[in-house]
């Protein structure tokens, strides 16, 4: 069986809000993460869905060791990435490598592109001797389907779909074993999506690379991981393999979610299905009590308040799902949610 790459357990973010301006208070914490736990498998992908605001990015920071935790924790290798320092943090930084959303804001505009994928071996002198490294960048833009000739240019002479694979290369540059993609490709049009995408599948079966891969379209993360795991504000509401969760959805967001996806076949479209939720998504300053999709969940019961539901498999299903109410396993409504 394949060994875990990384391992969260319990990880939570918060954020304090304050008020004042000289003498400032904690008046409160914006919940971001709040209790996540999960693997993730040498060469596997997981997708991280959810709609704007559930947590998404803050998971993506912490994985980076960007923010530190409020508590829980995240292990690569079985080593706590958030007591690293110095020596032992620079080595961990080689190891995970972090894609950006928006390939337009980036990446510096006053660096040429040979600079860009570059800059890792100068922070990293020992990846690569300073008489290889133009050699690797070429390289490196060969392999994520670039001219190496343009090593040159700067990041305006290119598409936002170039952009991004130069971000790719960059993130290659250390051959890290693991890849966070925060959203990489929202910002892209839909058929270069495919071609970034298609990349990313291409290099994960040359170099054995694991991905945790970020994104709101459940369509695009279908696409490319192995399991998924839905988040809402700040928790994971379910998690399965790629037909547990799009063929078996046992969670009433994950049902929510997948109703919304646009069915491009006319005929399938007119019997499909929408559950339209009602109400907005609370704020994660004040989270409900018990369960969080509670407010906006047409399977609520007193219950849903009083206990917040666990990720686990429950009677009737065959993966992980925190809805006191998951093992009914309703047919999706055609009427709107009350």
């Amino acid at each position: 069986m394949t060994e875990n790459i990384i391992e969260v357990r319990d990880l939570v973010k918060h954020y304090p809000v304050t008020r004042g301006v000289v003498f400032k208070k904690t008046i409160g914490h914006v919940k971001a993460v709040d209790g996540v736990s999960f693997d993730l498998k040498a060469g596997e992908t997981l997708g991280v869905v959810g709609e704007s605001g559930c947590g998404k990015s803050t998971l993506a920071r912490v994985l980076m060791n960007l923010e530190k935790p409020t508590a829980g924790q995240v292990l690569y290798k079985g080593q706590d990435i958030s007591k690293l320092s110095g020596g032992a943090l620079r080595r961990l930084r080689r190891q995970i490598q972090l894609v950006m959303q928006d390939p337009y804001t980036s990446l510096n505009p006053r660096m040429t592109v040979g600079d860009l994928i570059g800059e890792p071996f100068e922070i990293h002198p020992e990846a690569a001797p300073r008489g290889s490294r133009r050699g690797k960048v070429k390289e490196l833009l060969d392999l994520v389907g670039l001219n190496p000739e343009h090593i040159n240019r700067y990041p305006h002479q290119f598409s936002g779909g170039q952009r991004q694979r130069i971000g790719i290369a960059r993130a290659l540059a250390l051959r890290p074993e693991v890849i966070v993609c925060d959203e990489p490709v929202s910002a892209l049009d839909v058929s270069i999506q495919a071609q970034v995408m298609n990349l990313l599948e291409k290099l994960q079966a040359e170099f054995g690379l694991s991905y945790v891969f970020i994104a709101h379209d459940l369509s695009v993360v279908r696409h490319l991981s192995d399991r998924v795991a839905v988040m809402y504000l700040g928790k994971m509401v379910e998690v399965g393999t790629e037909d547990e969760i799009y063929e078996r959805p046992t969670h009433p967001y994950t049902q929510a979610l997948l109703s919304a996806v646009p069915v491009p076949d006319p005929t399938l479209r007119d019997n499909k299905a929408i559950i339209r939720l009602t109400g907005d998504v609370p704020s994660p300053v004040s989270p409900p009590s018990g369960c969080r999709f509670r407010t906006r969940c047409w399977k609520a019961q007193e219950v849903c308040a009083q206990e917040v539901p666990l990720l686990q498999i429950r009677r009737g299903s065959d993966h992980p799902s925190a809805c006191h109410f998951a093992e009914r396993r309703e047919i999706v409504p055609t009427h709107e949610a009350a």
